[in-house]
Order: structure tokens, then C-alpha cells, then sequence
């Protein structure tokens, strides 16, 4: 399990041609003078091969791959982005006669749309006050917050060996109990609103729990399991949404009333920001997944299921039981997230509350190649992408969907490592990045 460091084979064997060089010159000198070995005495050759070692290991890793994936997705943005501009098309009519203006014209609406997108997600320094200005990076945290939270439940599942496709129905019940346990009851506020984040995680660990279990113990494939309990999860709020007891209000729209006040999460920032406690959950969420897989006795099972089952339990590990709890834990973190969406930002639960969130955090993990720092930053990049999508449609006309086939194409070569390495031209990952 432990990854050994590859020997810088063509730093070694320079010095070592270099070393016996210099003693077979020396031998032919007077006795007096020093023998020389390479072209120093200090092994420059040495350490030039450990830092050509180093690069190759930058360039061959797969966070260089994830990295160029998103560049790669941002330039077929681009086109795309160009294609859909009248005043792009309008140059294609003289292309020929003056082709400067189709490029002067294709950078200018490009960078223009991706301007917007920054500021809608990053900074707008083009706000009247400081307080819009920041806004745009306090809305990438709020739509991030989900992402990261399902994100980490898909990501111990693939560190584990499981493909846990059942995060947008393990989001699903963990709105519902949340939003249920946030009106239906009466609680002081503090009390209140944790309450009702344990009740979301553990209806997300209940649901996680039935397909891994049912993988465990009769070796029912997860990922067909895990989907038709999103299918059942969605229908069976749909189900509650006609239930007067539930939503307990007499609109004809299917939605339930406001969550308590008491039952929020507390608002990190007043107003116009909408940034809450939810993110220092997520924030939590991550180091908590990374001392669970790096630091604990249980996370070592994981991952020592997740290479290798049969060696794992020939070495005493019962996998069904690390199945079991895996799924469990990746759906009370999936959980998490439902209950932090209704109870930070929309406040009343509806038939579309998940949305696609449980989908994308499929893309989050993968794009944060299952590790809890990667998947931080990955949940941030795509609530970047869903803040400043709105800036980007109502400033330049390009349309949000822009976004969507972005994110789409990262997934396409996140799937397909070997493509990245031959557009770029990388080296083939190294015996330790290959494991």
C-alpha cells in the first residue's frame, strides 16, 4: 500500500558513468594530485537527474491530468462560445478577404464571456460597492457547499472500491428529514438546526446503508442498486408533496412550508451575503475524510479493501463489514449536503431541491481524483462555474448551457487520462503514480 519512490535512473547512471570516468583518469595522474570525479566532486550530474525525476513526476502525475482536463474544457468552451456569436458567424461571410476580423472578433467575444464568468464567480471590480464586489466569492462557497459535501461521500466510496452512484437519493432523503425536522418541530435555535443536520445525515446513512448492505451481504451490484434508489428517492418526494401532514400548507404548488428560523444555518456574513454555516461543515467534512483514510485504522481497511479485496481479506479484513460502513458514511455525507441545501440557502423543500447536484458531485470526485483536498477544490472550480454562469448569460448572451457542456468535457477526459497525456504530450505516469 505504501507507495515506494522510483529511483532516478538516468541521474544514477550518469553520475555513476561519470564517477568511473573520473577514477579511471585518476589512475593514470601522479599520486599527488586529487582524483576528480565527474564533472564535480559534488555530483552535479546527480542532482540534475533528481530534478529531471521531479518534473517527470509533476508532469506524469494525475493532478497535472485533472489540471489540463479543465484548460482543455475551457478552450472547446471557447469555440463554443464563438460558434454561437452573430457577430463571429457575421465574419465567416469575408473570412477570406479579412480574416483578422474573425479572430479579432472570436478572442474579443470569448474573453469577454469568460470576464463575466470570473466576475460572477471571483471578484466583480466592476460593482459600486465593496460589498457586491466580494458577493461573487461567497456565492461560489454557497453553491459549492453541496458539491463538496456529496463529493466526499462518492470519493470514500471510490477510495474504497465502490461505485457509489446514489448521492442525488442519499441528498434527496437528507433534505427531507432536514426540512421535515426543521418545521415540523419546535427546538431552541442551536439546538435546532444541528438536529436537524444529524436527522439529514442520518436519513443519507440509512439510504446509503440498504445498498450496501444489500452488496455485502448478497452481492447485489452497487451502481444498479444505488440508481434505483435515486429513482425511488425522487418519487418518493414527489409522493410527500401531495401529503397534507407533510407539507402542511394548502398551495397548490408542491412545496412545503418555510424551515423555522431557529432551524437555519447561521448566516457567517450579514446581509446582501448568503454564505452560512454549511461551508465550515464542509470544511469539516473534508479534514474529517482525510484523517478517517489517512490517519485511522479504519481508513486503512478502506483503502485496503479498495486495492485489493481478496488480499484484504486474506488478511483478516471483513469486507462486507468495510462495505457496509463505507456506503453508510458516504451516505450521511451525501445527507449532509441535502440538509445543508434547504437548510442554508432555499429554506422549503420541492419537487427539483436536488436538482442535478447529485450527479455533478459524481463529476467533483472524479475530477478530485477521490482525495478530500482535491475534492474541495473541485467542488469550488464547479460553484464557480454555477455563480458565474448567471453573470455570463445576462452580460454577454452566451448561453448557461455553455457551462454544462464545459463540465461535461472534463468529465470525458477525466475518463480518458492517456488522451490528455497525448494532446499535451506527457510522460506515461511513473511505477509509483500508476499503482
Amino acid at each position: 500500500m505504501t507507495d515506494q519512490p522510483t529511483p532516478a535512473a538516468t541521474g544514477t547512471e550518469s553520475a555513476g558513468s561519470a564517477g568511473a570516468a573520473g577514477a579511471a583518469g585518476g589512475a593514470s595522474k601522479p599520486s599527488g594530485e586529487p582524483h576528480r570525479t565527474g564533472t564535480n566532486g559534488s555530483g552535479t550530474n546527480g542532482s540534475g537527474g533528481t530534478q529531471h525525476t521531479v518534473i517527470r513526476r509533476i508532469l506524469s502525475s494525475s493532478a497535472m491530468v485533472s489540471v489540463l482536463s479543465v484548460v482543455v474544457a475551457l478552450l472547446f468552451g471557447g469555440v463554443l462560445i464563438a460558434a454561437a456569436d452573430r457577430n463571429v458567424q457575421a465574419t465567416l461571410g469575408y473570412f477570406f478577404a479579412r480574416p483578422s476580423d474573425f479572430f479579432i472578433v472570436s478572442f474579443r467575444t470569448v474573453s469577454e464571456a469568460y470576464i463575466a464568468l470570473f466576475r460572477g464567480a471571483v471578484i466583480d471590480w466592476q460593482a459600486a460597492s465593496f460589498v457586491r464586489a466580494i458577493r461573487p466569492l461567497t456565492e461560489t462557497m454557497v453553491n459549492a457547499t453541496p458539491l463538496i459535501l456529496a463529493g466526499l461521500g462518492i470519493a470514500l466510496a471510490f477510495r474504497s472500491g465502490l461505485f457509489n452512484i446514489g448521492a442525488q437519493g442519499q441528498l434527496i432523503l437528507g433534505a427531507i428529514f432536514g426540512g421535515f425536522f426543521g418545521y415540523a418541530i419546535g427546538l431552541p435555535p442551536v439546538l435546532h438546526f444541528l438536529f436537524a443536520l444529524v436527522m439529514g445525515a442520518v436519513a443519507g446513512a440509512v439510504w446509503g446503508g440498504i445498498a450496501g448492505f444489500l452488496k455485502a451481504r448478497t452481492g447485489a451490484n452497487e451502481v444498479i442498486v444505488t440508481i434505483m434508489l435515486n429513482m425511488i428517492a425522487g418519487y418518493l418526494l414527489a409522493y410527500l408533496l401531495k401529503q397534507g401532514w407533510f407539507k402542511q400548507t394548502s398551495s397548490a404548488n408542491p412545496a412545503t412550508r418555510t424551515v423555522d428560523d431557529s432551524a437555519m444555518l447561521p448566516q457567517l456574513l450579514p446581509d446582501p451575503f448568503r454564505l452560512h454555516f454549511g461551508f465550515i461543515v464542509a470544511l469539516l467534512a473534508v479534514a474529517f475524510v482525510w484523517w478517517l483514510l489517512e490517519r485511522s485504522t479504519l481508513g486503512f481497511e478502506f483503502r485496503a479493501v479498495g486495492e485489493n479485496p481478496n488480499a484484504a481479506r486474506t488478511a483478516g479484513i471483513s469486507v462486507g463489514r468495510v462495505t457496509l460502513l463505507v456506503m453508510v458514511i458516504a451516505g450521511a455525507l451525501s445527507g449532509l449536503a441535502g440538509a445543508s441545501l434547504i437548510l442554508g440557502t432555499e429554506a422549503k423543500l420541492t419537487g427539483g431541491i436536488a436538482g442535478t447536484l447529485g450527479f455533478d458531485a459524481i463529476t467533483v470526485a472524479l475530477l478530485g481524483r477521490s482525495r478530500p483536498l482535491g475534492t474541495l477544490l473541485a467542488g469550488l472550480l464547479f460553484g464557480a462555474f454555477r455563480a458565474g454562469g448567471y453573470l455570463m448569460q445576462s452580460q454577454t448572451g452566451t448561453p448557461i448551457d455553455i457551462v454544462l457542456v464545459v463540465q461535461s468535457v472534463i468529465v470525458l477526459l477525466i475518463a480518458a487520462p492517456p488522451l490528455v497525456r497525448t494532446i499535451f504530450r506527457l510522460p506515461a505516469p511513473l511505477a509509483k503514480e500508476a499503482r
